[in-house]
């Protein structure tokens, strides 16, 4: 499954109300936590991170108080008590059987010891597997039993669409476009390697003007540093955002290229940009490329509320409407064949 795929059947269960425990498996770094974090975050419910593996069973239980000569079980004040949420369960796996033990009880009855999961609150988890060379504990068969299971892997698309959104540096997103490969690469025998989430932290070091290899390792950083130095070869994008470019020509060399689509994408903030980008790349690339860039570009501009204007434009533009017209035209025999 893809980390799009699994924002969307979150997105699903919060809105047909399936409390149903769900466990999100998957190796590091590729954003299962923020993932069920921007899902809440979209649905405004709270959310509470727990790491078990951080946790007595004592602590999730709760403290036994004399009470009438009979003890009572007082839980902490971490777990809720009311409104809606999402109760996170992350890295389940690296607590120890006992602790396991003790969320078996609170992710099958929605309870342990006196304490109850409001039922407004998701009860989900996520943890690493024993291939990812992560410290893991075997989660026992009746636990497991308990959840639905998805297992997620790295995805340039869905890391590309997040980069895009948050504004990551676009020499980042340029340099994975061209090297998707290199968007997850653990490295057992080093303390830095490439991943969504190392990338995130590159991308701030860069901008910086940092080095990226604490964060991605050196070798990395090292093919990305040379990519970088290339950059002066990336045509005028000011001049093509700004309707200049009719003499601006498109580069040859294959990484060249999506460092030109990516840097369109990061400046294009206004309709007006991205219709000028647009009708560039369809007068000096090919179909494949002016797809790249449109795909992305109504994606942008779709997330700021601004896609009706950018219709609009292109709708303005004869040469435009034909090429769209050429193109639905393609696509329909492409698919009929």
């Amino acid at each position: 499954m893809k980390p799009s795929e699994l924002a969307s059947f979150l997105d699903r269960l919060v809105r047909n109300k399936l409390k149903l425990s769900t466990m999100i498996w998957g190796p590091p770094g590729i954003g299962k936590s923020s993932i069920v974090a921007q899902t809440a975050a979209a649905h405004r419910l709270q959310f509470v991170d727990l790491r078990l593996s951080q946790l007595a069973p004592t602590d999730l239980r709760g403290l036994p108080v004399a009470a009438k000569g009979v003890s009572r079980w007082f839980p902490p004040e971490f777990l809720p008590r009311k409104g809606r949420g999402v109760l996170f369960l992350d890295e389940i796996n690296l607590a120890p059987p006992t602790m396991q033990g003790m969320a078996q009880q609170l992710i099958l009855d929605r309870r342990v010891g006196s304490y109850v999961v409001p039922e407004g609150w998701f009860i989900w988890a996520a943890g690493n597997r024993s291939e990812d060379r992560a410290a893991v504990f075997d989660m026992p068969a009746p636990l497991a039993n308990r959840f639905l299971h998805f297992e997620v892997q790295p995805d340039f698309e869905s890391f590309k669409n997040y980069a895009l959104a948050t504004k990551a540096h676009e020499h980042i997103v340029a340099f994975l476009s061209f090297r998707p490969e290199l968007l997850h690469k653990l490295d057992p025998q080093q303390p830095a390697w490439p991943s969504p989430r190392s990338w995130m932290m590159a991308s701030a070091l860069h901008r910086a003007g940092l080095s990226t290899t604490a964060a991605i390792g050196a070798a990395t950083s090292t093919e990305f540093d040379a990519y970088v130095a290339l950059y002066h070869s990336v045509p005028d994008l000011q001049r093509v955002l700004r309707g200049e470019g009719d003499d601006v020509k498109f580069p040859e060399e294959p990484s060249m290229r999506y460092a030109t689509v990516v840097g369109l994408l990061t400046r294009a903030e206004e309709p007006r940009a991205g219709y000028h980008a647009f009708r560039w790349m369809t007068r000096v690339a090919s179909i494949e490329w002016v797809q790249l860039l449109a795909t992305d570009l109504f994606r942008l501009m779709r997330g700021r509320k601004k896609i009706r204007e950018l219709y609009a434009l292109i709708n303005r533009d004869r040469d435009l409407e034909k090429w769209m017209d050429e193109y639905r035209q393609l696509m329909g025999e492409t698919g009929g064949a």
